[in-house]
């Protein structure tokens, strides 16, 4: 028997003035999963953040946490904590004092707020650091500092708004890891809110990708990645190639789709007849090329010239031109034989591709 959800959405919308910020959005969170909300500024993803902590009214629908309604709930009194872009601290205040506001809010023994206070030090990995002020702090260390004021109340859920928005690449990578750390010491429910979709993929348990206050698919990284429904999602998460084409037969669950002429087999989950004018994905890293003096590996194959190369260490990214104005976004990895992946622009090439990818009406 599936266990019930910990947070339950039910035709939630929200409404400010004309705007429709949440579209009777349904969705169910579980128990110590890292749920993330993705999608572009503008899509909601932040409004049903704040609906859950209480801090936005709902226009219509129900929220629960924990079998318990919340409609009317305030605040403090919903088991939720929450940690803003901004970190919001108090500036006039020591490390431990952040972090120990919320204890003494709830009237906690000072032993008890000391032990408490030293736990979620240790859990940031800030111990030691205690009575700094918070400008004496790093960007990372203020994000930690929130962090442990946030997880300092053991709440059943911590909801996490863009936290790692205003870090440098680098200590936003690190900090990354730091989240699932603690994420996996506590066992408590994230919901973590970003317009990132390398963040998302990197450290989500599940993955709700949102567009004008609906979701457009829920599910993994790699569903969502690997198995988009729609346009929407296919587009805004990584780079995707699409294909015109047309369904010229079909096989159980595959079918042969005829693209500039020439026919490839691809995955036909959306059940396409025969005749139907579809669309075929294919990711950057599932294009193979070769060099139009070798021939192409495999027939089919559709022929090109190199536009662009884009060096990027690990990789090399051309930009290819099929001709009458469509161009395709390739990936190449870098492996032993190096000399395979310099090429020159104005070479002629010719790319095809593994079977795997499918169909979109």
């Amino acid at each position: 028997m599936a266990k019930p959800p910990i947070v339950r959405l039910q035709g939630v919308t929200k409404r400010f003035d004309d705007v429709l910020a949440v579209d009777s959005l349904d969705l169910d969170i579980y128990q110590g999963e890292f749920l993330t909300l993705l999608g572009p500024s503008g899509c909601g993803k932040t409004t049903v953040l704040r609906l859950i902590a209480g801090l936005e009214t709902l226009s219509s629908g129900e929220i629960f946490m924990d079998g318990s309604r919340l409609n009317g709930t305030p605040p403090n009194k919903r088991n939720v904590n929450t940690v803003f872009q901004s970190y919001a601290l108090f500036p006039h205040m020591t490390v431990f004092d952040n972090i120990a506001f919320g204890l003494r809010m709830k009237r906690f023994g000072r032993q008890e707020i000391r032990n408490q206070v030293s736990e979620a030090l240790d859990i940031v990995k800030m111990t030691g650091l205690e009575m700094r002020m918070p400008h004496q702090l790093s960007g990372g260390q203020q994000q930690r500092v929130a962090m442990a004021r946030a997880i300092v109340n053991k709440p059943l859920v911590l909801l996490l708004d863009e936290p790692l928005s205003a870090l440098d690449y680098r200590l936003r990578q690190e900090m990354e890891l730091e989240l699932k750390r603690v994420h996996r010491q506590l066992g408590i429910t994230f919901v973590f809110v970003t317009h990132d979709q390398e963040e998302a993929i990197s450290m989500s348990d599940r993955i709700a990708v949102m567009n004008e206050g609906r979701v457009e698919q829920i599910g993994t990284p790699i569903q969502i990645y690997e198995e988009p429904e729609n346009m929407f999602v296919a587009k805004f998460v990584g780079e995707i190639n699409v294909f015109d084409g047309r369904i010229t037969s079909i096989n159980n669950g595959s079918a042969v789709v005829e693209i500039h002429g020439r026919q490839f087999p691809v995955q036909n989950r959306k059940n396409a007849s025969v005749g139907q004018q579809v669309r075929v994905l294919l990711r950057p890293e599932d294009i193979q090329v070769t060099r139009d003096a070798d021939g192409p590996k495999t027939s089919p194959a559709l022929s090109g010239k190199v536009e662009e190369v884009i060096y990027k260490g690990k990789t090399v990214d051309l930009i290819i031109d099929l001709g009458a104005g469509e161009r395709i976004f390739v990936t190449r990895f870098f492996n032993e034989d190096q000399e395979e992946l310099v090429y020159r622009e104005g070479e002629r090439i010719h790319i095809d591709w593994l079977y795997g990818w499918e169909v979109v009406l």
